[in-house]
């Protein structure tokens, strides 16, 4: 792509700005949210009150129509808290106290669900596959042939720290070929990346309100099969992340057992109306994903190096390498950045500096093409004349190919 048409401003941008003029979420979320998801957070709501548990059917019900065809099969289950309250849940819930999960790990999510899992007193193994390489569908066949006390197999879907998209597709082909069960962290891909339950089978996943749906923290979401949710009586240490609790509570009485985050629920409402406006999971994964194209095409141009190939780059967010010239200092780009209107992420690998950019939230190509020209600029007054990487990063990356 010319560097002219790169940074050329789009005249057909349909999302609008940060009303209050806040700096752009780079973030794989929180992230940049509608002035109307914003707005439904004034009016106040009884949690006991029937328009109250109006929302909640509506919330639980959009969710099971994300999923497609096989839908009927499944209930939702919404989840005080954040994410990782919601994942927690789901482990404790769904794999019982003898059973034992093979959790498989290419960053920091991965390795936070073996440590739940630690937490929960739960027999685990973990297939650690450093920062970002994928767990592969032969790797995890192995595993499961070598161990049949495994019952259950835990993926990340998208593991944000480096950005890939891993391939839950095969993962499940051969769980299942094994006799065991798939349960997805999908936090930060769902909505935006199918997960069809006619395509890809699992008996749980779960995700987060502040992620590719576009609301606001403060609740999760655990999607599963309901003959999971009626094995799974008794299985958890907790009488606030009871999956099954909470589920036969809010079918027999229509509210949450406590204290629900009514304006959250409220603004994700309105989130989940304006994502099937948008066209439902394909559109919004579309825009996603144009974002990412031009931004990393244009990152590339200014010669920064991706972490990943374009193979396993998701729509989600991309990991960077920092650039090996010396003048280049992260702190200081991060405030340029931000004094340009846009927060980016640090990075999280552990061999070679680097940082993120995430592609999710309200922006699309045009606000992406103002982030590569306030990379531009930043480097510019850092008095930075290279984006290239260190050899040893490029090294690294090559193990990916191999």
């Amino acid at each position: 792509m010319p560097v002219r048409s790169l940074f050329m401003t789009s005249s057909n941008s349909r999302i609008e700005p940060p009303r209050l003029g806040e700096p752009y979420l780079l973030t794989p979320g929180p992230l940049t949210t509608s002035y109307a998801v914003k707005e439904a957070m004034l009016k106040d709501w009884g949690s006991w009150d029937d328009d109250f548990r109006a929302m909640t059917r509506e919330v639980r019900s959009s969710l099971l129509a994300l999923l497609g065809e096989g839908a009927d099969d499944f209930d939702c289950v919404p989840m005080q808290g954040s994410g990782s309250f919601s994942v927690e849940a789901m482990l404790a819930s769904f794999i019982p106290r003898d059973g034992k999960a093979l959790v498989l790990a290419n960053g920091a999510y991965g390795q936070r669900s073996a440590l739940t899992l630690e937490y929960l007193d739960r027999a685990h193994v973990v297939l650690d596959k450093g920062d970002y390489l994928p767990p592969r569908g032969e790797e995890v066949a192995r595993i499961l042939a070598e161990d049949p006390d495994i019952s259950h197999v835990v993926a990340i879907h998208c593991e944000t720290s480096s950005g890939i998209l891993n391939p839950v597709e095969e993962i499940s082909e051969v769980t299942y070929a094994a006799g065991r069960k798939l349960l997805i962290d999908s936090m930060s891909a769902f909505g935006a990346v199918e997960l069809k339950p006619t395509e890809i089978r699992y008996e749980a996943m779960v995700s987060s309100a502040n992620k590719c749906i576009e609301g606001v923290p403060g609740f999760g979401f655990i999607v599963a099969r309901k003959s999971e949710l009626e094995a799974a009586k008794g299985n958890s240490h907790s009488l606030s992340l009871d999956v099954h609790a909470q589920w036969a509570h809010m079918n027999k009485t229509g509210q949450w057992r406590f204290t629900p985050p009514t304006h959250v629920v409220a603004a994700f409402i309105e989130a989940l109306r304006a994502h099937a406006a948008e066209g439902g999971v394909p559109g919004r994964g579309g825009r996603y994903t144009r974002n990412r194209d031009v931004m990393v095409s244009g990152m590339r141009e200014l010669g920064f190096e991706t972490l990943l190939d374009n193979r396993w780059l998701s729509p989600i967010i991309v990991t960077f390498f920092c650039p090996a010239d010396e003048k280049f200092v992260f702190d200081q780009f991060y405030n340029l950045m931000k004094s340009k209107g846009f927060i980016i992420y640090p990075g999280k690998l552990t061999v070679v500096d680097s940082f993120r950019v995430g592609c999710i939230g309200q922006m699309d190509e045009d606000v992406m093409r103002r982030v590569v020209t306030a990379a531009k600029e930043s480097l510019e007054e850092m008095g930075v004349t290279s984006a290239a990487p260190p050899l040893r990063a490029l090294e690294e990356r090559a193990k990916l190919a191999a």
